[in-house]
């Protein structure tokens, strides 16, 4: 590829574009880009790579005249640099478009799609085949501690990508991940989730199945055998062998982490990590690795090294035997599973669960009835409020007294900070930055 090939990228700070940005710079590009919000840690990660980074979408910057406009999903129509993009003809591509055509062309593509756990899924890939010195390239919605970057290009034909089922650009509505053409594809699960450009669990049925479509007959579909709408999925067609997991069919794992496929012991799981969801997710990395060529066992070996993405878990800080943790949980199944596995891992101890709705599902109310179920294993429920667009305290009401919510910031954080006690935990769970909850609480709670 030629050094002066130059891309500009409108919306480059987001997890998925800002990792097209370093894999293009990796490939040789000049990369430049722009977003409304240009903050750490995306910006220094992109400006310590060599790339320009423009606050703002203004029209001076066609004064740049790349090669071509790569344009995230967050650019719509009436944003003056796209406007003026399209007024003057200039060429124009998606980020998962570029991707496809340039880089995964020639590829052997291993894409994990799923409702929840693509980002430690795709990780815990993306390590199985580094330990068995496949040095693979990867691009991940998170920041896998194994490799401390969350994307990369190297020379190995294996390339993990997590495949997203959200719509592509304001020009293509089909799901990014229709892009990528694997050769391996991960099916994880499959709920509603996306109310903002899904009706209903129908609609993102269809999405993947165009994703199964395009899975090549000598390839892979690795499909969780416990969920109803994926078996939907397989049946209006497919033409790939399917290898299941988390059912008899297929690969299994048990309460003692022993691995089995089709009922044959394969070896025990040894890793830090904790709840069933994660073993399903282990189970899913193993059997796309071994159809890349990596045993079983080496594949269990390189586990047992694995650590998590951040935010999945992740423990900020320890203040007065108070232990905080940072999640990226905000769906209800995910929060669900979540304080599930952090109860599996500290017994009777108290757990103050503290939430954001903050995905675009979470903030139009799809899920809001689901919302108490999901915390009922936490001791105290602390909710943030602010900007929702329906009634948290309503929503929250059938678990009575332990539920409190707050519409202004610093006062649930004073709140939380009054009602913690040496020995809880304290899980905050938001898909967003929070307004710097971790550090203001702990902070708080050294006082």
């Amino acid at each position: 590829m030629s050094q002066t090939k130059h891309i500009h990228i409108l919306g480059i700070c987001g997890t998925f574009m800002g990792g097209i940005a370093a894999i293009a710079k990796q490939a040789g590009y000049r990369v430049t880009g722009c977003d409304a919000n240009v903050y750490p840690p995306m910006s220094t990660q992109l400006e310590a790579q060599g790339i320009e980074l423009i606050e703002g979408f203004g029209v001076a910057q066609l004064d740049l005249k790349p090669d071509v406009f790569v344009i995230g999903n967050v650019v719509s129509r009436g944003n003056p640099l796209m406007e003026e993009i399209l007024n003057r003809n200039l060429p124009y591509i998606s980020g998962p478009q570029w991707l496809a055509q340039t880089i995964l062309h020639d590829k052997w593509v291993l894409a994990v799609a799923g409702t929840h756990g693509k980002t430690t899924t795709s990780a815990m890939l993306a390590w199985i085949l580094e330990y068995a010195k496949l040095h693979p390239c990867f691009l991940i919605g998170g920041v896998p501690e194994n490799f401390g970057i969350s994307a990369r290009l190297t020379e190995s034909p294996f390339f993990v990508i997590e495949a997203d089922e959200y719509d592509t650009a304001f020009f293509d509505k089909r799901s990014k991940f229709v892009h990528y053409h694997p050769r391996t594809a991960i099916l994880n699960n499959l709920e509603f989730d996306h109310a903002d450009i899904f009706d209903n669990l129908a609609a993102i049925e269809t999405q993947f199945h165009h994703l199964v479509r395009t899975v090549p007959g000598n390839g892979l579909i690795v499909c969780n055998g416990r969920e109803v709408s994926l078996d939907r999925v397989l049946q209006r067609g497919c033409w790939t062998p399917v290898e299941r997991f988390g059912n008899s069919d297929g690969w299994q794992i048990d309460a003692s982490n022993r691995v089995t496929l089709c009922g044959e012991m394969q070896g025990t799981l040894n890793w830090e990590l904790f709840g069933e969801h994660n073993r399903l997710n282990a189970l899913a990395a193993l059997s796309a690795a071994r159809h890349a060529g990596v045993p079983i066992a080496q594949g269990l070996a390189a586990l047992s090294e694995f650590r998590n993405v951040k935010r999945r878990m992740e423990v900020r800080g320890v203040v007065n035997g108070i232990t905080v943790y940072d999640d990226f949980a905000h769906h209800p199944t995910a929060i669900d599973t979540t304080v599930a596995g952090l109860r599996h891992k500290v017994g009777k101890s108290r757990i103050l669960a503290v939430l954001e709705p903050r995905s675009n599902t979470m903030k139009l109310g799809v899920m809001k009835d689901a919302l108490p179920g999901s915390l009922k294993d936490a001791d105290l429920v602390f909710c943030y409020a602010g900007n929702l667009g329906w009634d948290a305290r309503g929503a929250l009401a059938p678990l009575g007294s332990k539920a409190i919510v707050e519409d202004d910031l610093g006062a649930l954080i004073g709140k939380i900070a009054a009602a913690a006690q040496s020995g809880d935990h304290i899980l905050v769970m938001s898909n967003g930055g929070f307004g710097g909850i971790h550090e203001k609480l702990l902070k708080q709670l050294q006082h």
